[in-house]
């Protein structure tokens, strides 16, 4: 009777844990939703001349919903440039369009097209308002090569294991928007950007692929990336790695607003909230998925027997080297990668990515605690071979780890999130 009342009370409090998870994770991501980031911006701006909207992202839809309700009949027009299943509704005097991500495909080509044409013959007194977020890399996009290869360039570099910045870096002189060359078309008109980061450090350059900022980076880091990771590039990519990017440009004035930082102290908050002494690890987590979900795990481990609850976060962008044909993404693998470590445990990991989309899948992320790696057992599967197969999306649907928040309208980068109950 004593091991039942035991295993019950357990049970309990891994539903709480679960719980906590989903509520942490909604109170974060409403913190950095992109209406305030808008607001402030625009707050006090006045603007001569035509002024039209350009909107790119996963968080393109919010952002010009908000700026059109600002603005007003001082707005002419706009375009939104969003992923698939993001556009909620009409916006007044606005085009919306959904398109690939994370790979471009014909529909981020046309809607690209359009908005060059809505910014061609602007004067110098006329604005572009030109709001840009994480995922526009994809879903803004003037190929200079074929479509069909710059599709497969780009599924090379989401295989290889390379960092944001190696991929934009390439993805900007395969690109007639990137690197600053929108904005050069959007002149001699004012460009004024505002930018939701969803890129460690806030590179301005390096957000979407800097479509609107001079590129720091160069043709020599282009072509060592490539190098690097063994890309497969005809002669014409070549030549483009070949060819510099904008150094400097005059038009473009950028106000940068929300980050990965906001969204980690909004977790800390909502941890804290519950009764957490809680801690945030790091903003800049950069590494391999699997390897930060071992480090997290770690930390749980380190404070088993507390005789507090505490809280750990970390926030960043973790990668994927994918070797497997499976199905899943970084915040999946992340969380996956941890359920060994904190078997038996009073303790959670989960991983989250801000956005709503995590990978090709349906999930924002994925949850684990102390049941879980007995539960994977159970049901015949193995943890190292999943993380082989990169298919933790299965794995973890089949013990009701996944989290799903749906699209939410901003894109500030991921969050993990680990939480210790006392033992006792």
């Amino acid at each position: 009777m004593e091991s039942f009342c035991a295993a019950v009370f357990l049970r309990r409090i891994m539903k709480e844990l679960r719980k906590q998870a989903e509520y942490i994770t909604e109170k974060a991501i409403r913190a950095v939703l992109p209406d305030e980031a808008v607001k402030r911006a625009l707050e006090g701006r006045e603007f001569s001349g035509r002024v039209l909207m350009v909107a790119i992202g996963k968080a393109a839809y919010q952002m010009a919903k908000t700026t059109r309700e600002i603005l007003g009949d001082h707005m002419d027009s706009g375009i939104v440039i969003t992923k698939y299943g993001h556009v909620k509704g009409m916006i007044d005097g606005c085009e919306c369009f959904e398109a690939g991500h994370p790979v471009p495909d014909e529909n981020s080509f046309r809607a690209t097209e359009r908005a060059i044409e809505l910014v061609s013959g602007l004067r110098a007194e006329d604005t572009v308002i030109f709001l840009i977020s994480g995922g526009g890399s994809a879903v803004f996009e003037k190929p200079l090569i074929p479509g069909e290869e710059l599709q497969d360039i780009t599924e090379q570099l989401l295989k290889s294991g390379a960092s944001i910045t190696e991929m934009n870096t390439i993805r900007k002189r395969l690109s007639g928007v990137k690197g600053g060359r929108f904005a050069e078309q959007c002149a001699p008109a004012r460009v004024y950007s505002i930018v939701l980061s969803d890129i460690i450090g806030d590179p301005l350059d390096m957000i979407a692929s800097g479509p609107a900022y001079p590129d720091s980076s160069t043709c020599e880091d282009a072509l060592e990336i490539a190098k690097k990771y063994e890309l497969r590039l005809s002669d014409a990519a070549l030549d483009c790695l070949k060819c510099e990017t904008p150094k400097g440009l005059h038009n473009v004035e950028t106000f940068i607003n929300g980050s990965v930082r906001e969204l980690c102290l909004a977790a800390k908050a909502a941890c804290e909230e519950l009764g957490y002494e809680t801690e945030i690890l790091t903003d800049t987590l950069d590494c391999e998925a699997k390897d930060a979900g071992k480090w997290l795990a770690g930390i749980a481990r380190e404070h088993r027997g507390t005789d507090h609850k505490l809280a750990f976060i970390a926030g960043g962008e973790t990668v994927v080297h994918v070797t497997g044909t499976g199905l899943g993404g970084r915040n999946q693998e992340l969380a996956l990668a941890a359920a060994e470590g904190i078997a038996g445990m009073k303790a959670a990991v989960f991983s989250v990515g801000s956005d709503g989309t995590d990978g090709p899948t349906n999930a924002a992320g994925g949850y684990v605690d102390g049941d879980t790696a007995g539960e994977l057992i159970t049901k015949g599967i193995d943890v190292g071979q999943t993380l082989k197969d990169n298919d933790s999306y299965h794995a973890l649907e089949a013990v009701g780890g996944l989290i799903v928040t749906g699209p939410t309208g901003t894109n500030v980068n991921d969050f993990a999130c680990v939480l210790v109950k006392p033992e006792e």
